[in-house]
């Protein structure tokens, strides 16, 4: 029999260990393949090492336990099985939230080995049951467009005011940019690059902070890393293998959205 694979993404050292060790306990035939501190790392590992399972804290360093799972349902090998994903979650509503919306499972800080042992038993049941690979991808995107919205939502305690103009340095001078003119938003590692019809301009800050400042239903997120005006969209077109691509008014720029949001475009 094929050992399973899991991967620990968690950030608190005591509770990473304490983890491990109920794992080791209750399901000694699992192998953990890596434990990484971060987000960062969790992605860079998981797309080497391909685990059958991941244990995603939702609040670490780097990327948060969504944003993980974001990027590798993107990134992800086609010819490999997606993984199941245990979210790990001080927060209860988040929990059930997750539990709701058919994450594989969820464990509650600090994690107790009566729940744990619950969790083990799903995970071993999803994994017999397991038929095509691409159940599981498609499950997980299903999920990430449900939970994704109010987990950016709850990242700040107050609700910003809107954004309506945008002041950009360029050299000594500040651009002043109607947030309507803009054609799409595109975050570039501490930056986002705001792109018009007549000229792109970087401003210091990140989607994670600007989007709760803009009409989401002007402004849609179509990647982790670009969100674009919808008024300014001309056409999608998806080619042969289901790659969707967008073709805005005024620019020949063309803009690839990711797997978790082409439900926005099926009614194009």
């Amino acid at each position: 029999m094929i050992k399973k694979r899991a991967l620990i993404a968690e950030d608190e050292p005591i509770l990473s260990l304490t983890l491990r060790q109920m794992l080791e306990k209750l399901w000694p035939e699992l192998s953990l393949c890596s434990v990484v501190e971060n987000g960062v790392d969790a992605v860079k590992e998981a797309l080497t090492q391909t685990p059958d399972i991941l244990f995603l804290d939702i609040k670490m360093p780097g990327k948060t336990g969504l944003e993980v799972a974001e990027e590798l349902a993107e990134e992800w090998p086609e010819n490999s099985a997606f993984p199941l994903i245990v979210y790990v979650t001080a927060y209860d509503e988040f929990a059930i939230q997750a539990f709701d919306h058919s994450a594989s499972d969820y464990v509650l800080k600090p994690v107790s080995e009566e729940r744990l042992s619950k969790t083990v038993q799903r995970l071993q049941m999803r994994l017999r049951d397991q038929s095509q690979p691409g159940t599981e991808l498609e499950r997980v995107l299903e999920q990430l467009r449900h939970m994704m919205p109010a987990h950016m939502h709850a990242r700040g305690s107050a609700t910003p005011k809107p954004l309506h103009m945008i002041r950009a340095a360029v050299g000594n001078q500040i651009r002043m940019i109607p947030v309507e003119d803009v054609l799409y938003f595109e975050a570039t590692d501490k930056y986002i690059n705001v792109v018009t019809k007549e000229h792109s301009s970087l401003i210091r800050s990140s989607l994670r902070d600007l989007l709760p400042q803009i009409d989401s239903d002007v402004f849609w997120q179509i990647h982790r890393s670009t969100v674009v005006n919808s008024r300014k969209i001309l056409a999608a077109h998806k080619d042969d293998s289901g790659k969707l691509t967008l073709k805005l008014k005024d620019s020949d720029d063309k803009l690839t959205v990711s797997r978790v949001y082409t439900h926005l475009f099926r009614q194009m």
